[in-house]
C-alpha cells in the first residue's frame, strides 16, 4: 500500500499535474479575442513587458503570463516591430505573437481623394496592396445587401464611400473595406439635414453633389456651380455635364470624350437625358454635399472652364458662347494652364 502511495506521489501525480497544466495552457493559447477589430500601437523601443501589459489591458490577450512564457518558448521576445497593427476578432495568442514578430500586419495608410469613383478607388486599393484585385471591390459595391440598407434608388455604393484617409491591413477583404468606408460616410454626414426644396431625397442630393465635386477644382466655386445646376433643373434644362457622360463610359473610358459619346443616350449622359443621371458619378466630400444643400442664390445658367480649375459664369447663352470662344477655342488661352497650379 505504501509502495503504491509512493509511486503515485512521485511518478503519477506530477504526470497528472503536468497534463492538467498542459491542457490549461493549450486552452488559453487557443482562446480567441472576441471584441471588435482593434488597432494596437507599439512605440519604438517599447519593452516586451510593456507590450504584454498593453495587449492584456486592451483585451487582445486573456493571460499575460502565458503570453510571456509562450514568447520565451518561441524565442520571440526580442525585436517585436514598432508600428500600428490591426487585430481582428478571432485572433489567438500564437497569432498575436506571430503578427507582432513578423510585422506583416502593419496597417497601410490609404488616402481616397474626394471625387474618385468606384473604379478609381479599386485601383488605389490594389496599388496600396489592401486588395489583390480591382474586381473584388467592384463586385462588393454592387451587392444588393449593401444597397438595400443604404438607398433603394442606388445602383451601387457610388457616392457613399466617404473620401478619407484610412488604415487597412494588407489583403483586407473587400467586404471589410466597404464596411469601413460606409461607416465613414455615416459618421461624417450624421448631422446633415438632407432636405432640399428641389431635390426629392438624399440619393438625388448625393448625385448632384458628385457632379459638383467633379466640375471644379476650386473649392470656393462649389456653391456657385451647385446654384447653376439647380437653376437649370428649375427651368427643365438639361445639365449638359461632361463628367456625367464620362462616368457612363467607365470602366472603359480611355481619357478622350468624343462627340459621338455626347450624342449617345445613356443613364448618365446629361446632354441626352433630362434631369439628374441615375446615380452619383463619384464619391463627394462634405463641402460638395453642403454646397448642394446651401447653394449660392444667383441667375447663372452656364459656366465654362478657364483651364486652371476655375470657371467663367454666364446668365445667357450669348455670353456663354463668347466665353467658350475665348477660353476654349483660343489656343493661347488653353496652353500652359492647369488646375494643378490652382491655389486652394
Amino acid at each position: 500500500m505504501l509502495k503504491k502511495a509512493f509511486l503515485y506521489s512521485t511518478v503519477l501525480a506530477p504526470i497528472i499535474a503536468g497534463l492538467f497544466i498542459g491542457i490549461h495552457v493549450f486552452i488559453i493559447l487557443n482562446q480567441s479575442y472576441h471584441g471588435p477589430d482593434k488597432e494596437f500601437v507599439i512605440d519604438s523601443g517599447e519593452s516586451f513587458s510593456r507590450i504584454n501589459y498593453n495587449l492584456y489591458k486592451e483585451g487582445i490577450i486573456s493571460n499575460p503570463r502565458i503570453f510571456h512564457y509562450y514568447a520565451r518558448f518561441k524565442g520571440q521576445m526580442e525585436n517585436l516591430k514598432s508600428g500600428t497593427y490591426l487585430f481582428k476578432s478571432g485572433v489567438t495568442i500564437p497569432e498575436v505573437l506571430n503578427i507582432l514578430h513578423s510585422g506583416l500586419s502593419q496597417l497601410l495608410t490609404v488616402t481616397i481623394p474626394e471625387g474618385k469613383n468606384i473604379y478609381e478607388i479599386s485601383g488605389i486599393l490594389v496599388e496600396n496592396k489592401v486588395l489583390s484585385t480591382k474586381q473584388e471591390f467592384i463586385d462588393e459595391v454592387h451587392k444588393k445587401i449593401w444597397i438595400q440598407k443604404l438607398s433603394p434608388q442606388a445602383k451601387s455604393l457610388e457616392g457613399y464611400l466617404f473620401p478619407e484617409t484610412y488604415k487597412f491591413s494588407p489583403n483586407t477583404s473587400a467586404k471589410k473595406v466597404v464596411e469601413v468606408m460606409l461607416r465613414g460616410f455615416n459618421q461624417k454626414t450624421k448631422d446633415i439635414n438632407f432636405q432640399s426644396p428641389l431635390l426629392k431625397n438624399r440619393h438625388e442630393i448625393i448625385t448632384l453633389a458628385s457632379i459638383v465635386e467633379k466640375e471644379t477644382g476650386a473649392k470656393w466655386e462649389r456653391k456657385k456651380i451647385a446654384g447653376v445646376f439647380l437653376n437649370r433643373l428649375k427651368k427643365k434644362m438639361r445639365l449638359q455635364s461632361d463628367p456625367t457622360t464620362i462616368y457612363g463610359l467607365f470602366p472603359n473610358f480611355d481619357g478622350n470624350l468624343r462627340k459621338k459619346d455626347l450624342l449617345e443616350k445613356t443613364p448618365y449622359n446629361t446632354y441626352a437625358i433630362a434631369g439628374l443621371p441615375q446615380g452619383p458619378i463619384c464619391n463627394p466630400g462634405l463641402e460638395a454635399i453642403k454646397a448642394v444643400l446651401e447653394p449660392d442664390n444667383h441667375e447663372f445658367l452656364y459656366f465654362v472652364s478657364q483651364n486652371d480649375g476655375t470657371h467663367v459664369f454666364s446668365k445667357s447663352y450669348k455670353d456663354h458662347s463668347k466665353a467658350v470662344d475665348y477660353w476654349q477655342k483660343t489656343k493661347a488661352n488653353r496652353e500652359g494652364r492647369s488646375w494643378r497650379d490652382l491655389k486652394q
